[in-house]
């Protein structure tokens, strides 16, 4: 059987009988005071591993929440792109290069130009499709999609037909005044 560290001591010598019985004496009172009177000993180093243990808690709660933001936002980025690549739309459609106009439109602060068939742009300008903007470069995709990649991010979309400003809306009601008057048939412009 082994012997316990107090004896250990004792047969080293590094401690004599009296130390030993003193603090087997304060061990026992200090029990005896905790079961009689339901006194808990505070101990220190306990508490600190707690408060240790709780901040280790917190920050890896936060870490977890940073890293599954992450994966969320490329997620994201995956499903838009996905969507805009499923659902381009061929800017020339089956025309080729014959019919080219330009299709100016802002992007932001910017005015841009694309180069589009006729029957595109027509498409573009009754709402049909819409212009995002992926990758620096922009894609013709249908109105339902535009729909779907605003949902996710706002900033995608760069030019949709039925996004009229409220402004331009009353701009064009108050042109329409003079639609009551006949315009004669022999001006020349």
């Amino acid at each position: 059987m082994a012997l316990s560290l107090q004896e250990q001591l004792l047969k080293a010598g590094l401690t004599n009988k009296k130390k030993a019985n003193q603090v087997r004496q304060q061990k026992n009172k200090q029990v005896k005071a905790q079961k009689n009177h339901n006194v808990e000993q505070t101990n220190e180093a306990k508490l600190a591993a707690e408060k240790i243990v709780e901040a280790k808690k917190v920050k890896d709660r936060q870490l977890n929440q940073k890293t599954k933001q992450e994966a969320d936002k490329k997620a994201l980025v995956a499903q838009i792109k996905q969507l805009i690549e499923a659902n381009k739309q061929p800017k020339f459609g089956g025309s080729g290069r014959k019919e080219e106009v330009t299709c100016n439109f802002t992007d932001g602060t910017l005015i841009k130009r694309m180069f589009v068939s006729q029957v595109t742009q027509k498409q573009i300008s009754q709402g049909k499709l819409a212009i995002v903007k992926f990758n620096d470069r922009y894609e013709l995709v249908p109105m339902p999609v535009a729909n779907k990649i605003a949902e996710r991010d706002g900033g995608i979309v760069v030019y949709r037909a039925d996004n009229i400003s409220d402004a331009d809306q009353k701009s064009s009601e108050d042109d329409d005044w003079y639609a009551d008057y006949d315009i004669p048939d022999d001006l020349n412009w």
